[in-house]
């Protein structure tokens, strides 16, 4: 029985730190990206952007992370920038930033560069969170 606890410890553990590596990787990924990608021409400097990666097809996008994403802007106003990529029509910047699945929001600071990434749903709250952060 200890054993079994031990080895799903140990699993855990082992999928803790993969992910920590995968995101530190993205991040870096991102950061090389950002400073010269199209997509991020048309940001205002000084002003904490997200970056939106989403597909048409994608449920949780439209249901969860668009809705937060509006109420976001709407607390934040010209605080918050987003920058809305479809990785269909885009999927040569889906590469650039190492998006593997949507929604991916990356969280950019007042200078364009990435912050945090979020794979998957992120709610207005957290990213209010990270906003906030990047804004400093």
């Amino acid at each position: 029985m200890i054993e079994r606890i031990f080895i799903t410890l140990v699993v855990l553990a082992f999928g803790v730190a993969a992910y920590t590596i995968f995101k530190r990787m993205n991040l870096r990924r991102a950061a090389n990206a950002a400073p010269t990608d199209p997509i991020l021409n048309d940001l205002k400097p000084g002003v904490p952007a997200i970056v939106y990666f989403t597909t048409p097809g994608c449920i949780p996008c439209q249901t969860q992370q668009q809705p937060a994403l509006a109420k976001l802007k709407t607390e934040l106003g010209e605080g918050v920038q987003v920058v809305k990529v479809d990785a269909v029509e885009d999927p040569d910047a889906a590469d650039r930033w190492g998006v593997f699945s949507a929604p991916t929001t990356f969280i950019l600071d007042k200078y364009g560069q990435p912050l945090e990434v979020n794979h998957g749903v992120a709610d207005a709250a957290k990213l209010r969170r990270q906003i906030e952060v990047a804004a400093r």
